[in-house]
């Protein structure tokens, strides 16, 4: 009988070279592109505006601005530093990551010196943040960095007690008072909003702008819901076990990924069946694997 047959296991894919080497040429052709962007984003729009960027980029632009030293070779040495920390806790791949793209980010702030999009600073702070988002989000994505205050925030971290996150936000906010003082509260203020446009788009380059849902699902009915969702939205689902904490009936709860157009359809088919449903709803910004339809 077909159903006591045993799956043959499956052969993990072994790379061949050449696969290796066009993996790790896009890679760096993607960090590369992430840092001409993020370039363009300081030197055609923010750094003309006084506009400055968190972290060690921010403190670069500032020493910049003050010593009249070239920028990207102020980037690179006060990062040289933070890759040092890196070396030993996060891995030779990781900080030559972090080397190359941070080499790239100065040559390529370098070669866009002198270039101005706009002196309007509400355009500067909102059409740089999105490019800088852009471009940081590309080199995040493919596990590289464009500056060390992260790499400092994660080793600090586990020594004083403070989370990375609030960390960060503890050099970021003595940067902005610094740049205040510097370029005026009004660019201050500006680059925090730059700072937090940025922040957003990273997140959309991380996770992706077509987030699926996922659909958890509790009722009396789960084989009639779940025989729904396989036939109407042409999808399947996953039965798991539960037990009620109040009432300590055990329960079939219904897991499934759906797309943004098939809630309303998925809610009208489990109303029908089962008014008194339970149902949770998340995003899901990324989703790897085949999702399995039915046959």
């Amino acid at each position: 009988m077909g159903i006591f047959n045993k799956k043959k296991k499956r052969v993990p894919e072994i790379k061949t070279k050449k696969q290796i080497v066009i993996e790790y040429l896009s890679k760096y052709l993607f960090i590369t592109l992430g840092a001409m962007i993020a370039a363009f984003a300081l030197e055609c729009f923010l750094l003309p505006n006084d506009i400055i960027d968190g972290g060690v980029i921010g403190i670069s632009m500032m020493i910049s601005y003050i010593t009249k030293w070239n920028l990207g070779l102020v980037i690179f040495i006060i990062n040289l530093p933070f890759i040092y920390l890196a070396i030993q806790k996060m891995g030779k791949t990781f900080v030559f990551n972090v080397f190359y793209g941070v080499t790239m980010l100065s040559i390529f702030v370098n070669v866009l010196s002198g270039f101005h999009v706009t002196e309007a600073q509400l355009l500067a702070t909102v059409f740089g943040g999105v490019i800088l988002g852009v471009g940081v989000g590309i080199i995040l994505r493919n596990n590289a960095a464009l500056d060390g205050t992260e790499i400092l925030a994660i080793r600090l971290a586990k020594k004083i007690g403070f989370s990375v996150g609030e960390i960060i936000m503890f050099f970021n906010v003595f940067i902005y008072t610094a740049a205040g003082f510097l370029y005026g509260w009004d660019s201050a203020m500006y680059s925090i909003l730059t700072y937090f446009i940025a922040y957003r788009v990273i997140d959309i380059v991380l996770e992706g702008l077509n987030s699926s849902k996922s659909a958890l699902i509790i009722s009396e009915y789960p084989k009639e819901i779940g025989d729904a969702i396989i036939k109407e939205l042409d999808i399947s689902v996953t039965y798991q076990k539960g037990k009620g904490g109040y009432s300590g009936q055990e329960k079939t709860l219904i897991f499934c990924v759906i797309n943004r157009l098939e809630v309303a359809k998925m809610k009208k088919l489990i109303r029908e069946i089962d008014p008194t449903a339970f149902l949770v709803i998340q995003d899901v910004h990324e989703v790897e694997g085949v999702r399995v339809k039915k046959k």
